[in-house]
């Protein structure tokens, strides 16, 4: 997994490519949603339009990343969720995590 950031208005979207197996990239990930935590940057959107196959540790990662956010009381949010929605489903963290169809989608319901 390889991931970019970049801070569109109050948002943070966090680019996600690759397949999403742990290691390494993981404890990057988690170091940079709490380093955007500590500026204050709590509104986070994961796009993993570019993912192609997750893991457990991969659902994890993302799990901590929600619970880490919430706790900061902040929101994060999926986009592009079609090549990993089977999993989301299949262990039922669909109803857990707050998706949208395009990164467009996601971007407009912070706004509200």
């Amino acid at each position: 997994m390889k991931f970019n950031d970049k801070l569109e208005g109050d948002v943070v979207i966090l680019d996600l490519t690759g397949k999403i197996m742990g290691g390494e990239e993981t404890t990057l990930f988690h170091g940079k949603i709490h380093e955007y935590i500590s500026q204050n940057k709590k509104n986070i959107l994961v796009d993993l339009k570019k993912v192609d196959w997750m893991n457990s540790v991969g659902l994890g990662m993302l799990i901590s990343a929600l619970t880490t956010v919430k706790n900061s009381g902040g929101r994060l949010v999926l986009a592009n969720i079609t090549k990993i929605e089977s999993i989301l489903t299949i262990t039922r963290l669909i109803s857990v995590f707050e998706h949208f169809d395009s990164r467009e989608e996601a971007l407009k319901s912070f706004a509200k």
